[in-house]
């Protein structure tokens, strides 16, 4: 089933989404579709979510920013830079 959303974006917003629709040859509201699609996707498929809430942290965007936390921590580890606690 397929609904319709109005939405209201300012224009720079739109822009970035007028231009790439453009060069895709698609629509604005196609390109829109398709990210807003992209991105319920990725949240409803983060292996995370089951522990949001679960934990206690001093870090108050760890829920919304886990992905580049553990992405900088496995940097640091590749590098060598990682240092055990104990």
């Amino acid at each position: 089933m397929q609904r319709t959303l109005v939405i209201e974006v300012p224009e720079d917003v739109y822009e970035p989404l007028a231009k790439t629709a453009d060069q895709a040859g698609k629509t604005p509201e196609e390109i829109a579709a398709g990210w807003l699609a992209t991105a319920a996707q990725k949240s409803s498929d983060d292996p995370i979510e089951k522990f949001i809430g679960s934990l206690k942290s001093t870090v108050p965007d760890w829920a919304d920013q886990h992905d580049s936390y553990l992405g900088d921590a496995l940097a640091q580890e590749a590098r060598g830079e990682w240092q055990k606690e104990g």
